[in-house]
């Protein structure tokens, strides 16, 4: 069901409100050009597994401790198959993050980058919604 024309133009001043406001905050979720680390993804999945079997095993033979246990392998699996990879890691702590932020925050206005090879899907994507919102 498509929007109505009110609904549209609140939809977009709600949008645009929020780049001009939270600019920092709408680059942060833009996305990221980062693959992910189906390794880490992989051994995650595999240590989730591990820990249900050792909670069930736990249970199975009474033993309080081995149910913790695969608890706590349980939850370590999945925040090794959340976390992100060593080059995020390393890609943030540098300052990538905050490199494509604009410098005073107030104006919403995102710098140009030199390639548009190297930019992400949501970058070109707002790169196109600040120009068709300049040419009105």
């Amino acid at each position: 069901m498509p929007l109505s024309e009110q609904e549209q133009r609140l939809l977009e001043e709600m949008e645009r409100g929020l780049y001009h406001n939270d600019s920092d905050f709408v680059a942060t979720v833009g996305g990221s050009s980062l693959r992910p680390n189906y390794r880490s993804i992989a051994l995650g999945v595999l240590a989730v597994v591990a820990g249900i079997g050792g909670l069930i095993a736990g249970v199975a033979v009474q033993q309080l401790w081995i149910g913790i246990l695969g608890f706590v392998v349980m939850f370590a699996g999945v925040l090794l198959a959340t976390s992100p990879g060593k080059a995020a890691r390393r890609l943030s702590s540098s300052g990538f993050s905050s490199s494509g932020k604009s410098s005073s925050g107030t104006n919403g206005s995102r710098p140009s980058g030199s390639g548009k090879s190297g930019r992400g899907f949501m970058d070109r994507l707002n790169d196109r919604w600040d120009r068709r919102q300049d040419g009105n």
